[in-house]
C-alpha cells in the first residue's frame, strides 16, 4: 500500500512545480494596489507558542518493534513555570537526500505511546533527570494509539524548569515508522530498551512542537533547511543563527526553529502540517534552495531549476501571506558549489529580489555576508555557517528587520 502511495505522490508532484498553489504572476502590477488586511484564524497554536530554539520537525522514521524510550534535551526560551502542551504529526515533513528513507507528505505507521513524561534535565545531560510530570493524552490517558497520517495535542500540563536548565522530553513507544528527526548534534537526545540504560541517538521521535503558554510580543518561525536548523555549528553549543536571533531578543519573543536538514522548497511547496505549522507565527523566514539546486523535487531524478526554485518559493510566500504571515525572503547562501550547481543558485539569486517585490516582501540577502567578494561562490564560515557566521547573519538580521520585530537593540 505505501509503494502505492509513493506512485501517486510521484505523479501528483510531476504535474507541476508547485502543488498547492500557483506561482504569482511574474509581470508586476501596472498600479500598486493596497492590500487587505488579513486576520488570522484562531488555533491552538496561538495559545501555545515555542519555547526553544531546537527544530523538531521530521524527515526520517525509526522502529521499535518491541517497547523504546526516547529522550531528548531542550534548552528553553523562557524558564520558571509555565503551562505546556505538546504536538505530534505522525506525517513526515521533508525528504532526506533523495528520498529512498523518507520524504515529504509520507503518512508514517500506527505506533502506541505507552507513555510519556517531562523532567528537568540539569545543566547537563550527565545530572540525573529529576521528574517533573507525566504528560497524559485525550483528557487523561497514559497512552494513546496513533494512526498513520493523524495530528494530536496532549493534554496540557503546568510544570516548572529552573533557569538554565534542560526540559527534557521521554517517552516510550511501539511501533514501525515512528516519525523523527535527525538531530545533528544540536540536541543531546538518548534511547533505551530497558528504561534505564540510555545510549546516544542521533534521531529521535519527538514532538513537532514543544509548546508553551507565553505571554510573547510576536511569534517567530525559521522555515527552512540544514541551515536554519543549525547543522554543523558548535555541537550541543546552542548557537547557530536561530538561537542567536532568540537570545538577542529574550522571553518577550518566541523563535519557533522550523529547520529540517535536506529540505528543500518544492517539500515546503506541498502545503502540509510542516507549512500549516508555519502559518501560526507572526513573522516567517524562509530560506530554501541550497537542497533544490543540489538534489532537486523529490520523485524528478535531477536537480531543480532555478524557475522551479522561484516557483515554489512565490507558493510558500503566497500560501503565508495568505494566512496573515507577514514574510522575509532569504536568497540561497553560498555552499562552495561549482559548474551547473552554482550556476542555478546564481541564477536564483539574480530571480529572487523581483519576486519579493512582485510578491510584497523584504528580502534578506545573507549571502552578501556569507561569501568570499572575490570567489561568490565560496562560503567564508562554510556551507553550514559555525559559530561566527552564526553570530554575523543573526547581527545582521536584527539590524535589517529590527523595526518590524520592534527590536530596539537595548
Amino acid at each position: 500500500m505505501k509503494k502505492l502511495s509513493v506512485l501517486f505522490l510521484c505523479a501528483a508532484m510531476m504535474l507541476g512545480c508547485t502543488a498547492c498553489a500557483q506561482p504569482a504572476a511574474s509581470e508586476p502590477a501596472e498600479e500598486a494596489v493596497t492590500e487587505p488586511v488579513i486576520e488570522k484564524q484562531p488555533t491552538v497554536f496561538d495559545e501555545y507558542a515555542s519555547n526553544t530554539s531546537i527544530s523538531t520537525g521530521s524527515h526520517l522514521t525509526v522502529d521499535a518493534e518491541e517497547a523504546i524510550t526516547y529522550r531528548s534535551y531542550y534548552p528553553l526560551q523562557e524558564y520558571g513555570e509555565l503551562e505546556y502542551k505538546f504536538y505530534f504529526s505522525n506525517t513526515l515533513d521533508s525528504t532526506w537526500d533523495k528520498g529512498r528513507w523518507g520524504y515529504a507528505g509520507m503518512p508514517c505507521g500506527n505506533y502506541e505511546i505507552l507513555s510519556a513524561a517531562v523532567y528537568d534535565g540539569g545543566t547537563s545531560s550527565e545530572d540525573t533527570a529529576k521528574l517533573l510530570a507525566k504528560v497524559t493524552f485525550d483528557g487523561g490517558n497514559a497512552g494513546k494509539q496513533v494512526t498513520s497520517g493523524e495530528t494530536f495535542w496532549s493534554d496540557a500540563v503546568t510544570i516548572s524548569v529552573p533557569e538554565g536548565h534542560y526540559l527534557v522530553w521521554e517517552w516510550t513507544v511501539q511501533g514501525e515508522d515512528i516519525p523523527c528527526i535527525r538531530m545533528s548534534n544540536l540536541a543531546y537526545s538518548f534511547f533505551s530498551k530497558d528504561g534505564t540504560n540510555f545510549i546516544y541517538s542521533n534521531e529521535a521521535p519527538a514532538p513537532q512542537l514543544i509548546g508553551a503558554k507565553r505571554d510573547t510580543k510576536l511569534k517567530i518561525a525559521a522555515f527552512g533547511d540544514s541551515i536554519t536548523q543549525g547543522c554543523e555549528s558548535t555541537e550541543f553549543g546552542n548557537d547557530f543563527w536561530v538561537t542567536e536571533v532568540a537570545e538577542t531578543l529574550g522571553e518577550d519573543y518566541s523563535v519557533w526553529n522550523l529547520g529540517i536538514g535536506y529540505s528543500r522548497a518544492s517539500d515546503a511547496a506541498l502545503c502540509g502540517d510542516w507549512l500549516e505549522r508555519a502559518k501560526s507565527a507572526d513573522i516567517v523566514t524562509v530560506a530554501f534552495g541550497t537542497n533544490d539546486a543540489v538534489v532537486g523535487q523529490y520523485g524528478a531524478y535531477r536537480p531543480s531549476t532555478a524557475d522551479e526554485i522561484d516557483g515554489w518559493l512565490r507558493t510558500i510566500v503566497t500560501e503565508l501571506k495568505d494566512a496573515g504571515c507577514q514574510v522575509i525572503l532569504f536568497n540561497a547562501p553560498p555552499f562552495d558549489f561549482e559548474g551547473d550547481t552554482e550556476a542555478t543558485r546564481t541564477a536564483l539569486n539574480d530571480k529572487l529580489p523581483a519576486a519579493a517585490e512582485e510578491l510584497g516582501v523584504p528580502l534578506f540577502d545573507w549571502a552578501a555576508f556569507l561569501e568570499d567578494t572575490a570567489s561568490p561562490n565560496k562560503a567564508i564560515y562554510g556551507g553550514h555557517p559555525d559559530g561566527e557566521g552564526c553570530a554575523l547573519i543573526a547581527e545582521k538580521f536584527l539590524a535589517e528587520y529590527g523595526d518590524m520585530i520592534g527590536y530596539t537593540g537595548e
